[in-house]
């Protein structure tokens, strides 16, 4: 199982988890959730719940990823296996990424 914790503009969102079968739950934090002034981290994600689960990664962090020649060169220099999609998120949405939301691995 492998996790990480979910920064919106530098605040706790929520964590997002990979259990050992591949499915994946995002629960979000329960100060940001109960605080009714700040924003969902996504449509795809709403704050009408606490805990959101599905089978594939959430397209949501899915398309923080490169995409074509980036990818291929950041799963190869980083030994990442071309399918491990949330590997690849928790080494590369830690510090630039393109908009507020930032993923911080949990070790």
């Amino acid at each position: 199982m492998r996790s990480a914790e979910i920064y919106r503009n530098g605040v706790l969102v929520g964590k997002l988890t990979e259990s050992n079968n591949r499915t994946y739950e995002f629960k979000y934090d329960s100060g940001y959730f109960t605080d009714n002034s700040k924003p969902a981290i996504s449509l795809t994600l709403p704050k009408n719940q606490p805990v959101h689960n599905c089978e594939y990664l959430f397209p949501f962090f899915y398309n923080m990823l490169s995409e074509g020649t980036n990818r291929t060169v950041q799963q190869r220099q980083l030994k990442i296996d071309e399918n491990d999609f949330f590997g690849l998120l928790l080494a590369t949405a830690q510090y630039d990424t393109i908009g507020a939301v930032t993923i911080k691995p949990i070790v």
